[in-house]
C-alpha cells in the first residue's frame, strides 16, 4: 500500500521558498510515528529541506540530476522506479513536494492528509483530490492552543 503523507492549508499551500508556511508539532509527532521503520520518498527540492537525514526511515530521493550522490539516500530518476524499489516495504511513503505529489495522485491508495485551517501565501501546492476517486475513512479535529497557531484536521482518504 503506498501512502502519500502530506500537510496542506485550506488552499491546498504546501510551502514557501522550500519551507512550511506553519508550525505544527503534533503533526511532526504524527508524521514521525507513521513514517518510521518505512521508506520514505520524495523530490531533491523536500529532501534538501531536511536539516539531516530523518532517523529510522529509508530515503528515496527522485532527481533528473545523475550526478546528484547525497549521503545516506538512494538516488532514483522516477516515481515508478522508486515504488518499484520499494515494493518489499509494506507501507511506503510519499511525503512531497508538490510535484511528487501530482504524479503519486493516479499511484497511491492511501492519503494521510493534516489540514490546516487557513489560506497561506505560498509557492508549492499540494494537488485537488478528486472526491470522485477518494473517500474520507477517518477524519480527527484539533483546535488550535499554545503550541498550535491554527487548528488542523488529520484527514485519512482511501481510494475509492
Amino acid at each position: 500500500m503506498i501512502t502519500i503523507i502530506a500537510a496542506a492549508a485550506e488552499n491546498n499551500a504546501l510551502g514557501k521558498n522550500n519551507d512550511l508556511v506553519w508550525h505544527l508539532p503534533h503533526d511532526f509527532k504524527r508524521f514521525k510515528k507513521l513514517t518510521s521503520g518505512h521508506h520514505i520518498i520524495m523530490g531533491r527540492k523536500t529532501f534538501e529541506s531536511f536539516p539531516n537525514l530523518l532517523p529510522k526511515r529509508t530515503h528515496i530521493v527522485i532527481t533528473r540530476n545523475e550526478d546528484y550522490q547525497p549521503e545516506g539516500a538512494i538516488v532514483i530518476n522516477s516515481l515508478e522506479k522508486a515504488i518499484d524499489a520499494v515494493k518489499n516495504d509494506d507501507q511506503p511513503f510519499i511525503i512531497g513536494g508538490g510535484e511528487i505529489y501530482k504524479l503519486a495522485m493516479e499511484k497511491a491508495d492511501k492519503i494521510e492528509l493534516t489540514r490546516v485551517h487557513g489560506s497561506f501565501d505560498a509557492d508549492t501546492f499540494f494537488p485537488k483530490i478528486d472526491k470522485e476517486k477518494w473517500k474520507i475513512s477517518a477524519e480527527e479535529f484539533h483546535e488550535k492552543d499554545e503550541n498550535h497557531e491554527y487548528s488542523f484536521t488529520y484527514l485519512t482518504y482511501e481510494r475509492k
